[in-house]
């Protein structure tokens, strides 16, 4: 059973940014209800809409954490978007029969993930659901076949992957329509704009997102590395001339790309989501993206 990729993507709509929900629990602040609560209100205030949730994180408890928000507050369902990825398999004390990290995208763990994410994520549907990596024993048409199912039942209205190669993503999207590709983006790390990854979303006209956007803030630190330090001065001298902030350049630096790039942020703190939606007001000159490219690898372009 398969679809045609040309026929059938439906329409895919996205805020500018994707809400990170990694750190807003166990993995991160551990963020109380009602602070969770105020976090999702003022994304939605600053209209951003869209939370990007796995089912490992916080050791399978984060979702949880989101849902139980959600259970209260059922209003707030309809107001945004979630999108949840499946496929890992930790070793946790949530998942005792897990005794090796592993992948696994067969239809048995998928779908299994899937119900409980529902379950712990309070909802009846999934926005979108990602592959978090690439089983290395996953079966295009036994996904597609688990895919046509979910939408079917209505647990799931979009499908994409994380993390995949090149022909790993053509191999399944030719069988399966995806909606979008979530791989690491940033300044300092640029191999997406050159192994092939954004080309392939550009001849899809699929927008990526781009995780870590800001190379796990690496760059917004004081540091002694000289190599950092580079960087760093050329972001000043562009913060200056865009009267911006150094987060606010890395996230025009990505945005600047024709592909559409949404960075999730990894944030819980809204006066940074705040500053990351007043940068989409920068546009910076092709050449300034070219300074920053040059910069971070060091050398001149060939």
């Amino acid at each position: 059973m398969t679809k045609n990729p040309k026929s059938s993507i439906k329409e895919y709509i996205t805020s500018s940014f994707m809400l990170g929900t990694m750190r807003l629990g166990k993995w991160g602040c551990n963020m109380s209800s009602s602070q969770i609560e105020k976090f999702v209100e003022g994304c939605i205030e600053n209209e951003l809409v869209d939370f990007d949730h796995a089912d490992i994180y916080g050791s399978y408890t984060t979702e949880s954490d989101f849902g139980a928000v959600l259970k209260i507050r059922s209003d707030l369902r309809n107001q945004i978007r979630i999108t949840t990825k499946c496929g890992i398999k930790m070793v946790s004390e949530n998942r005792p029969k897990q005794k090796i990290k592993s992948y696994d995208l067969t239809k048995k763990h998928i779908k299994s993930s899937v119900e409980n994410s529902l379950t712990a994520l309070q909802t009846e549907y999934i926005d979108t659901l990602l592959l978090h990596r690439p089983d290395f024993l996953f079966d295009p048409y036994d996904i597609a076949d688990t895919f046509i199912e979910l939408e079917r039942e209505g647990k799931v209205n979009h499908f994409g992957v994380s993390n995949f190669s090149t022909s790993q993503f053509d191999l399944l999207h030719g069988i399966f329509p995806l909606i979008t590709h979530q791989v690491e983006i940033s300044l300092l790390n640029r191999k997406s704009f050159e192994d092939g990854v954004l080309d392939q979303c550009q001849k899809y006209r699929i927008k990526p997102l781009a995780w870590s956007p800001m190379g796990g803030g690496v760059l917004l630190k004081k540091s002694n590395d000289q190599s950092i330090m580079k960087i760093q001065k050329q972001i000043s001298l562009l913060c200056e001339k865009y009267n911006a902030g150094a987060d606010q350049i890395l996230l025009a630096w990505l945005r600047k790309h024709p592909t559409g790039i949404i960075p999730v942020l990894g944030t819980s703190k809204l006066s940074r989501i705040k500053s990351a939606n007043d940068s989409l007001k920068i546009n910076i000159t092709h050449e300034d993206w070219y300074l920053l490219w040059q910069a971070a690898s060091g050398k001149e372009i060939a």
